[in-house]
């Protein structure tokens, strides 16, 4: 199992900058979320910018054929950028998984669920489509936003793409999700995990 690494933007109650967290719950149809714990790159901000070092920042980066993903390959750079940094979630990802990941336990982090992104990774199928309820209904979805079961991720990949052939975001990818114990509040990031 080959893990990434990411940091984003929290988007919740308790960190809604903008106050749109209710308004966001009443269009997703998602009351059962406390917080959203999504890749979805318009809900949970990519923290980490090129521009700051761009040779450091490609040499860690994922890509996949023509596309850039903002998943990195080193715990040790993303901790490392973020130093500083206030509020976050520090997320280990594995892309199309092969078995049930609520079984894994990276040390440190915690199962959240399964990620259903866009083949361009940017766009959340699952929290940020406004719903597909002819394959599944807000109602599944965990507090944090994710399927917790790994089958039915799978199920649901492969009916979102059946039932929505002409959709780019119903062809995505299976992507479990696990979320560092650890706050960072400001100034403490670390390597020491």
């Amino acid at each position: 199992m080959k893990f990434l690494y990411t940091a984003r933007g929290k988007y919740g109650p308790l960190n809604d900058e903008n106050n749109t967290w209710s308004r966001y719950i009443q269009w997703s149809r998602l009351p059962q979320l406390k917080e959203l714990v999504s890749l979805d790159t318009g809900l949970n901000e990519i923290l980490i910018d090129r521009s700051r070092d761009e040779e450091v920042y490609r040499k860690y980066l994922l890509t996949d054929d023509c596309h850039i993903i903002d998943f990195f390959t080193s715990q040790v750079y993303v901790m490392e950028y973020m130093a500083g940094v206030g509020d976050f979630n520090m997320l280990a990802i594995v892309i199309g998984p092969s078995e049930n990941c609520a079984l894994v336990q990276p040390p440190g982090y915690e199962f959240m669920g399964y990620e259903l992104l866009d083949q361009y990774y940017d766009t959340s199928a699952l929290t940020n489509c406004g719903g597909f309820d002819e394959t599944f209904l807000p109602a599944e979805l965990n507090s944090v936003g994710l399927i917790d079961d790994y089958h039915k991720a799978y199920d649901i990949r492969q009916r979102l793409l059946e039932n929505n052939p002409y959709e780019d975001h119903a062809d995505t990818n299976v992507i479990a999700v696990w979320r560092h114990q650890r706050n960072f509040p400001a100034g403490s990031c670390t390597t020491d995990l």
